[in-house]
């Protein structure tokens, strides 16, 4: 017996990945260009994460340290709080919103009224 209802909303409901990566997409490219950034960024895997430690304020040899593992928590942590504040966030909103809740917090980032306060680096 095969059910096509359930086959046709997987990639959308069950494979929830799909979802998540075409908003997180959106709400990157939207953050990049608010920051002064290409937005183009946002689809480039490896580039994607460079551009944001560049928002963050970060140095690109960061990216490096995402590679290790149990450090990377550390990074990530450290590099969504410098991200918050660069749009005039505080650090609850920091770790809450882009770390443990990144595709909410990135969307409220992307179309909310935050404005990228950090210089370009």
């Amino acid at each position: 017996m095969n059910d096509t209802s359930t086959s046709l909303s997987s990639p959308l409901l069950g494979g929830g990945g799909v979802v998540f990566g075409l908003l997180m997409i959106i709400a990157l490219w939207k953050v990049f260009t608010k920051a002064g950034r290409p937005g183009w960024a946002a689809i480039i895997p490896i580039y994607n994460i460079y551009t944001l430690l560049k928002v963050a304020g970060r140095s690109g040899w960061w990216l490096i340290l995402l590679l290790i593992p149990v450090v990377n928590i550390v990074v990530a942590i450290i590099v969504s709080l410098d991200v918050a504040k660069a749009f005039g966030k505080g650090g609850l909103f920091g770790f809450f919103g882009l770390f443990v809740f990144s595709i909410i917090g990135y969307l409220i980032l992307a179309f909310g009224g935050a404005r990228y306060t950090a210089s370009p680096a």
